[in-house]
């Protein structure tokens, strides 16, 4: 069982990429033979763990969503997170077909669709079957959203033959069949799985995006489509099932999977024993070295972004039970003066004031001031009962109860329902202890969508919805309409199946 296991793993990392002597290898290697319905347990919690790659943590999916936009941004201090102006070209919106992130997260997304496409070729019974489908469908989602076009194959195809290649419409149809057909099967026990409210939800990020997904430049939004996501959307809520709470950041916290109504589809760690490793980077890439537990000084959002917030909104942060009684962090917004579990204050590597500034450059080159620009985030409450083995109790959430109601609200918006739609953002508003809206227009919800999902990888997907993509914002200038999309990337263009992206 442990090498059939192991051999969906090794598939899954070499899945779409081009036709190299390492999957002739691979595929000499790791057929099917012997493979059958008793393992496909072991094969689709393989695919869930596929999912961690790209998925948990900030140096995946979430990078391509968060640094492009005005939510966040990996400043260049000295010589520390240059990467050769990698996380620059994030941010101003330079990327090429050959960038990094661009590359590597394309791959990581696809080998979750290839995991989840070869358990269908062993006979799995229908919950397993709609599982494996769904995973398979939020992969291609992200495909979608990202590059446009979306390569695939059918289960047990012969991984050494370039895939076909969807366009954004076909991908949609199908996008949409696919989730419908199995959402029936799917089961309703666990919200760290997949189950039938994640797939409408799904369902409802499609119908909510089809119109951007296919004019980007010029987003439309038909009448059927948004009473589709109205549709959906009642249907969750009316279920009782789910319900905002008192305090937003335990939707995060160690043991999110069972302390909150709010999440409805989370991927599972489980604290000392199996977890994405990459989940500490969450704290790591945004705290200072002189912190607890000391960072690398990088990540932090835009001064901008921050202002949109009223002092009363607890979606801002602050001292948090087992953490800053702990380390003296707190989570949110970490800006002015960082102290340590006694209250006393913290300095920098040169003895300065660990005391973070909104202010922050692309490049910053002030040797004193390159360990303390830029506002510093803590989304996820740290984990320090796990620390010492990476191994956190902190869930990734992909959905909670909120998106549901907003993306209503959205959707009644653009039918012209604005009361309705208000009432909904005010019903978010009021639990996070803002003050709630008198009026509702397309900027307002924007900026709402921005308070209510920082730093879980909203942001890009929504910007473009709302046409505001290409706009200059602090630390990028306006931008051509060819960052809509990221380009195919250079390693994968052997496929003909594949037509680069217009400008790149």
């Amino acid at each position: 069982m442990r090498n059939k296991y192991i051999k969906v793993l090794l598939l899954a990392l070499v899945a779409f990429t081009g036709c190299t002597k390492l999957e002739e290898d691979l595929h000499g290697q790791v057929g099917s033979g012997g493979v059958g319905s008793d393992d496909v347990p072991a094969l689709l919690n393989a695919a869930y763990i596929a999912m961690r790659n790209p998925y948990y943590g900030p140096y995946g999916w979430w990078a391509l969503q968060e640094f492009p936009t005005d939510e966040a941004i990996v400043p260049t201090r000295g010589g520390d997170w240059d990467d050769n102006g990698a996380w620059r070209a994030l941010h101003l919106h330079r990327w090429q077909s050959d960038h990094t992130r661009v590359h590597s997260v394309f791959k990581d997304v696809l080998g979750v669709s290839y995991a989840a496409t070869d358990i269908l070729q062993y006979n799995p019974t229908p919950s397993q079957e709609a599982q494996a489908r769904f995973l398979r469908a939020f992969a291609e989602f992200s495909i979608l959203d990202g590059w446009g076009q979306v390569p695939y194959r059918d289960p047990g195809e012969n991984v050494t033959q370039n895939p076909r290649v969807r366009t954004a419409q076909e991908e949609i149809d199908y996008l949409i069949s696919e989730v419908t057909e199995v959402l029936d099967d799917l089961p309703t026990d666990r919200i760290d799985r997949a189950s039938q409210d994640a797939a409408k939800i799904l369902l409802m990020k499609i119908y909510l995006n089809k119109g951007a997904f296919l004019n980007r430049q010029a987003p439309t939004f038909a009448n059927e489509d948004m009473q589709e996501v109205v549709r959906l959307a009642d249907e969750i809520i009316n279920s009782g099932e789910y319900a905002l709470i008192d305090n937003y950041y335990l939707n995060f916290a160690p043991n999110n999977g069972q302390s909150t109504t709010e999440n409805i589809f989370t991927g599972e760690n489980i604290g000392g024993e199996s977890s994405a490793t990459g989940m500490t980077n969450m704290w790591v890439a945004t705290l200072h070295y002189n912190q607890n537990p000391p960072g690398n000084n990088g990540f932090c959002t835009l001064s901008d972004f921050y202002n949109k917030f009223e002092e009363s909104d607890v979606r801002r942060g602050g001292e948090y039970p087992g953490v800053t009684n702990v380390s003296g962090v707190r989570v949110g917004f970490l800006v002015g003066q960082q102290v340590n579990q006694n209250g006393e204050n913290l300095t920098d590597r040169r003895g300065n004031p660990l005391a973070f500034t909104p202010e922050v450059s692309i490049i910053e080159r002030d040797q004193n001031h390159l360990e303390v620009v830029g506002i510093r985030v803590i989304k996820y409450p740290i984990d320090y009962a796990n620390g010492s083995t990476s191994l956190l109790n902190n869930d990734w959430v992909f959905y909670r109860y909120s998106d549901v109601l907003l993306m209503k609200a959205e959707a009644l918006l653009r039918l012209g329902q604005t009361g309705e739609a208000l009432n909904l953002v005010n019903q978010v508003r009021t639990k996070r202890g803002a003050s709630s809206f008198t009026e509702l227009n397309e900027q307002l919800l924007l900026d709402e969508l921005g308070r209510e999902f920082f730093w879980e990888g909203h942001r890009r997907t929504d910007l473009i919805r709302f046409g505001r993509f290409l706009e200059a914002w602090q630390e990028k200038p306006a931008s051509d309409a060819k960052n809509l999309l990221f380009p195919i990337p250079l390693n994968q263009l052997g496929n003909p199946n594949y037509t680069q992206n217009q400008g790149y």
